[in-house]
């Protein structure tokens, strides 16, 4: 079991936006605040500790964003697409048919637990730091949310499967508690004990 994370990932290709190097004065604010976000939460995260942190001064950021509430917003779809682009580029590589695409989705979140800097999901984590009616946040998850689905309905598709909407909430309801499990316990082999439920899932359909 590993000790606890301090730390985004180090990786500039990684799966951290506040990994990658910034290429100007706004995406050098939102790296410095994604990472402040991810390690220490998001409330606790006060504008000055993130300008302190980008080096930069409170007239730029306000210049790029009209509030903490929209920096927010900002950071998470900038997460969001950083996540994406690795998670399914890794599973763009996968060779075989979509119950092995499916499946290997547990290995590429292993890859992702295992990695020092892991932080839990920026979605779930904003979700349950906010109230529930923080539209912004809310319609953030939901988009990042619905990027997966789309996804996991597709190969339920190809399978096929006789009900793609049931088989994706599984597997969805399979990822999001491995994501949390791994989070709490800092144990990687989570992702393991959730691809096995789903394969008996799959063999059971």
């Amino acid at each position: 079991m590993k000790d606890a994370p301090t730390l985004c990932s180090t990786d500039p290709t990684g799966w951290s936006f506040a990994s990658r190097p910034p290429k100007n004065a706004r995406d050098k604010i939102m790296s410095a605040a994604s990472f402040l976000f991810c390690n220490h939460g998001f409330a606790a995260s006060g504008i000055d500790t993130i300008l302190s942190r980008a080096g930069t001064a409170k007239a730029t950021l306000y210049h790029h964003f009209k509030s903490k509430e929209e920096l927010i917003a900002a950071v998470l779809e900038a997460e969001g697409e950083t996540w994406r682009e690795w998670f399914f580029g890794h599973l763009a590589e996968v060779e075989g048919p979509a119950r092995t695409r499916m499946l290997a989705v547990f290995d590429v979140l292993e890859e992702w637990f295992s990695d020092p800097g892991f932080y839990g999901c920026p979605f779930i984590n904003a979700v349950a730091e906010f109230d529930s009616g923080n539209d912004a946040v809310r319609r953030a998850a939901d988009l990042h949310k619905a990027y997966l689905n789309t996804w996991l309905k597709a190969q339920a598709m190809e399978i096929p499967v006789k009900d793609v909407e049931e088989t994706a909430r599984t597997f969805a309801v399979l990822i999001d508690g491995a994501i949390v499990a791994a989070q709490h316990a800092r144990d990687p082999s989570f992702a393991q004990t959730a691809k096995s439920l789903a394969k008996t899932y799959l063999e059971a359909l």
